[in-house]
């Protein structure tokens, strides 16, 4: 790679940034805006019930995540080779071609096939551009890189989400979707004119990066982020209906409740990446804790109005706090993998999103009401603290039997 300017630099890295702040909006639009999908796609269901039709047209969250979880590992084994810009460009592609097609498909079975192919490219985007980003700062910026294009994905739940829920509620859903499809456009311009080739690692081959998958700590890990952040997607996806018909507020108040939630989320990333700094797998332990308690509080206190502006913030920080250990950790514990190591943690973080919506869904549908997703959400974040005391303990285990067999020095 040449030696870029100062302004060239960051121009690139705003591009990236950009195309986070596109899978910002795409994943979390859809939780604003599952009552307009309903109303639209299944007007008889929503007719006899609106809470079972919600719960059906929650399935666009599902599926997406279910398109992250299958494309992000393999996108990344197949394109170990490939220069990351190329791969950018391309994923940015699937991205325009799939959320296109989410927005004008005529029936409910298109839009989740046109939301299962948006979210292939998901996961994949993060590794990649994370590790481009990285390049472009220098050795040992590794955690910048990340924290650069994560920064477009929380900028988009402060500010973004609300003003495309806001639009969506205004001139319809497709033309939210629509609008997000512009957003991954510009920024397909936006790296094809700025951003500097990059190429692939050194030795990188897909045997390679799916050797990852013999560590049974990638498979733990995983796990963890899987069901423990499920109990944050349980809650979020069902953040409109619980804001109308439990706290009694207009639809036009969701925007504001998905912008306090993300102004949360923005201040637990940034305080959670210097706890993961300072010890990575304490701030696991602690940032489930704070899941559940807050996910909890949420549970008993967001039927009023001010409980439920307070329940979302204190949620969106306890949630990604974890967000900058997790994704650390998993590739610590990949080496020579890592674009395998940050997609996995996109699989993982997007089964979270698929389980907590899906059972969230559920849970609604059998009749026991949309704050009943919290406590499910409970209940998920503890079998993740669980699973992350199993991780540590395993961890230790195998620090210990490594110094067994290095011989002793005289």
């Amino acid at each position: 790679m040449d030696k870029l300017t100062a302004g060239r630099r960051w121009a690139a890295l705003l591009a990236l940034a950009l195309g986070g702040f596109g899978l910002g909006l795409t994943e979390f639009a859809a939780m604003g805006l599952l009552p307009e999908v309903a109303r639209d796609l299944l007007p008889e269901a929503y007719a006899r019930s609106s809470s079972d039709a919600v719960a059906t047209a929650g399935w666009i969250i599902t599926v997406y995540a279910l398109g992250v979880v299958a494309g992000a590992p393999t996108i990344a084994a197949l394109t170990a080779r490939v220069p990351r810009r190329r791969l950018v460009l391309g994923l940015l592609a699937m991205f325009t071609i799939g959320t296109v097609a989410s927005a004008l498909a005529p029936t409910f079975g298109l839009i989740l096939a046109g939301r299962f192919v948006a979210g292939l490219a998901h996961g994949a985007y993060f590794g990649a551009a994370g590790l481009l980003a990285a390049s472009m700062l220098g050795a040992g910026n590794q955690g910048k890189g990340f924290a650069v294009v994560l920064s477009g994905l929380t900028a988009a739940n402060v500010f973004g989400v609300p003003l495309i829920t806001g639009l969506g509620q205004a001139a319809g859903w497709r033309i939210a979707y629509l609008a997000v499809a512009c957003v991954f456009a510009l920024t397909l311009l936006a790296v094809l004119a700025v951003v500097p080739e990059v190429a692939a690692a050194p030795g990188g081959s897909p045997r390679a990066e799916l050797a990852a998958f013999r560590s049974p700590q990638v498979w733990l890990v995983a796990l963890v982020a899987a069901v423990g952040f499920g109990g944050f997607f349980a809650v979020n996806s069902y953040i409109a209906p619980v804001t109308t018909h439990v706290a009694g507020l207009s639809e036009s108040t969701v925007p504001w409740v998905l912008a306090v939630m993300g102004l949360g989320m923005t201040i637990g990333n940034v305080v959670g990446g210097i706890a993961a700094d300072r010890n990575l797998r304490r701030s696991v332990l602690y940032g489930f804790t704070g899941m559940i308690a807050t996910t909890a509080l949420f549970g008993l206190i967001a039927n009023h109005p001010i409980g439920l502006f307070a329940g979302a913030f204190l949620i969106g920080a306890a949630s990604l706090f974890m967000g900058p250990a997790l994704q650390s950790l998993l590739i610590s514990v990949a080496p020579g993998a890592q674009l395998m190591g940050a997609a996995i943690n996109q699989s993982a973080t997007n089964l979270a999103n698929s389980l907590g919506a899906a059972l969230g869904g559920l849970v609604i549908a059998a009749g026991w009401g949309y704050l009943s997703s919290a406590w499910l959400g409970v209940g998920l974040a503890i079998a993740g603290l669980l699973l992350a005391v199993a991780s540590n303990r395993l961890a230790t285990r195998q620090t210990a039997a490594q110094a067994a067999r290095e011989p002793a020095l005289v």
